[in-house]
């Protein structure tokens, strides 16, 4: 394993965070969950029909609350308790009354399933006005990004995001790479066109996108517009931006919309040997993350542990 993935394992297991498993009917989230317990990554709490059944308590506080939390959009108190039979919207009600500390779900649900509870209770985190997610790459080749990991974004919530919320991409990137990875960022904000050599409105949104962030954070290495094999390749680097200060040396790639972000992780993943952990969720008031469909048991464990490590104040 990664020295910097085992180091989140090692992170998670000192914080150990009270983490909400949705889908438990799933085999994976079963195996995953006690792998976690066992090795201390995390205080797991199963979101089975029997746990929910069985909370009554729980269950009737949840539901309250959210009642007084959704009135005013015309929710029922009926129509609470309803919702409050998902495991889904069981998880984020808990932890948006600081009875988990965050939710994982979505090995057998969709994206829309995880983040419409979330956005209706859960909200952004302050001075956000948009949710993103990342995957941690991690490849083979530790001569890439930052000793082999890389963090792309977004690749799985924003489908066409405009200059603003771009640089709002860029920033929740930064912000979960210092936390969760631990070392100085260096941010390509990719494009068909490297500092001026493309026109087109998609080269202007992110010239834009790149203005903004600049400004927010001066001492950074971030660069852009800029073609990927440049953000990745010093000799490409040197021969299409001789005074690039990322030198080919990115670790953080964002994408200009979801089709490219999107289909680039899978492509790095399946065609480089690289091992996608995510999507993770950033910009949000509290940890919630949504695992791939296509997850097999030792990414929702990461998953588990790298959102235990999101709980951890910035």
């Amino acid at each position: 394993m990664n020295s910097i993935i085992n180091r989140i394992y090692k992170q998670a297991k000192s914080v150990k965070k009270r983490i909400a498993l949705a889908d438990a009917h799933d085999r994976r989230i079963q195996e995953a969950a006690k792998i976690a317990q066992d090795q201390e990554i995390a205080d797991i709490v199963l979101l089975t029909q029997d746990y929910i059944n069985q909370n009554q308590k729980i269950s009737e506080k949840l539901t309250n609350d959210l009642f007084v939390l959704r009135q005013e959009k015309g929710l029922t108190l009926s129509e609470a308790k309803k919702l409050l039979t998902q495991p889904i919207y069981f998880g984020t009600m808990m932890v948006k009354m600081g009875l988990a500390d965050a939710l994982v779900s979505g090995a057998a649900s969709t994206t829309h399933d995880t983040f419409k509870p979330a956005l209706q209770i859960i909200k952004t985190a302050p001075n956000q006005k948009i949710i993103s997610s990342f995957f941690i790459m991690e490849f083979p080749d530790q001569s890439i990004g930052q000793d082999g990991i890389m963090l792309f974004a977004d690749c799985g919530i924003n489908i066409s995001p405009d200059s603003q919320n771009l640089a709002q991409i860029a920033s929740q990137s930064i912000n979960s790479f210092e936390n969760i990875i631990g070392h100085d960022p260096k941010v390509a904000l990719l494009s068909y066109s490297t500092n001026g050599s493309g026109f087109g409105p998609t080269v202007d949104l992110v010239q834009q996108a790149v203005k903004i962030i600049k400004s927010q954070y001066p001492d950074s290495i971030i660069e852009g517009e800029i073609q990927a094999d440049a953000a990745i390749n010093p000799i490409v680097s040197l021969q299409k931006n001789p005074k690039s200060l990322l030198k080919g040396r990115a670790n953080i790639l964002i994408f200009p919309d979801l089709n490219s972000g999107n289909i680039a992780y899978k492509l790095v993943e399946r065609l480089a040997g690289a091992k996608a952990y995510g999507p993770i969720s950033q910009g949000i008031a509290r940890p919630i993350n949504d695992l791939s469909r296509g997850c097999n048991v030792e990414d929702i464990v990461t998953t588990i542990a790298i959102t235990s490590v999101q709980c951890r104040p910035l």
